[in-house]
């Protein structure tokens, strides 16, 4: 991402899954364009967001959990996460560190490791001008309502799509 392209903060409103298509998105908001940015994203990564931001804390570390361990065992610090770009569909993102670093990553992975760490999470106001869908007064409202009080609901377990792969050895 180029240093001159503008950056936007954007709300993790949260995540929800559609009952036509059964899509998981995670929703993120522009509060200054009211434009929401929805992010089709996996189970895993849905249930990693709604548990981070519900505050529920899993017995062993999941694996946002562990590279948040790895980044501060590190020495390292997370300072931000960018939705840097939309290609063909698909949402691209980058782990800022402390130092400057940089890390690309999938846009849900890196919310997820936002939320749990509690960073801003930017985006290009180029993506939110193009994937941006306008917040209406009143149903939008309403949805975003629906989306706190279905973080304040749900359990990593809503999400589970059966054992992991290698998971009876353990």
């Amino acid at each position: 991402m180029g240093e001159d392209e503008e950056l936007v903060p954007v709300e993790v409103v949260g995540v929800r899954q559609h009952m036509v298509d059964e899509e998981i998105v995670v929703l993120l908001l522009d509060p200054a364009s009211e434009l929401f940015v929805p992010i089709v994203i996996g189970p895993s990564e849905g249930s990693a967001i709604a548990s981070a931001q519900a505050g529920i804390v899993p017995r062993r570390p999941m694996t946002h959990d562990l590279l948040c361990d790895v980044i501060t065992a590190v020495g390292a610090t997370l300072r931000r996460v960018e939705i840097t770009s939309l290609e063909h569909g698909v949402f691209h993102a980058a782990l800022v560190l402390g130092s400057g670093g940089r890390v690309d990553s999938r846009a849900s992975d890196a919310i997820a490791v936002a939320v749990r760490v509690g960073c801003p999470v930017l985006c290009s106001a180029e993506v939110v001008a193009i994937a941006g869908v306008e917040a209406q007064n009143g149903p939008a409202e309403q949805e975003v309502e629906k989306f706190r009080e279905f973080l304040e609901q749900v359990t990593p377990e809503d999400f589970d799509t059966g054992p992991e792969p290698g998971a009876e050895g353990r």
